[in-house]
C-alpha cells in the first residue's frame, strides 16, 4: 500500500514539475516574441512617430 502511495505522489510531483517547466518555457518564448515585435514596430515607425518620452519595457 505504501509503495503505491509513494508511486502516485512521485508521479504527481513529476507531472507538476513538467507543467511548471512548460509554463516557464512558454513565458520565456512569449516574452522574447513580444520584445521582438516591439523592435519591429519601432523600426517600421517614421522618425516623427517614435515617442519622445521615457520608454518602459515590462
Amino acid at each position: 500500500m505504501n509503495t503505491k502511495f509513494a508511486a502516485s505522489v512521485l508521479s504527481a510531483l513529476l507531472y507538476a514539475q513538467g507543467l511548471l517547466g512548460f509554463a516557464g518555457l512558454v513565458t520565456v518564448l512569449l516574452k522574447d516574441r513580444a520584445q521582438a515585435t516591439e523592435f519591429v514596430i519601432a523600426s517600421e515607425m517614421g522618425p516623427s512617430e517614435v515617442p519622445s518620452g521615457p520608454f518602459v519595457v515590462r
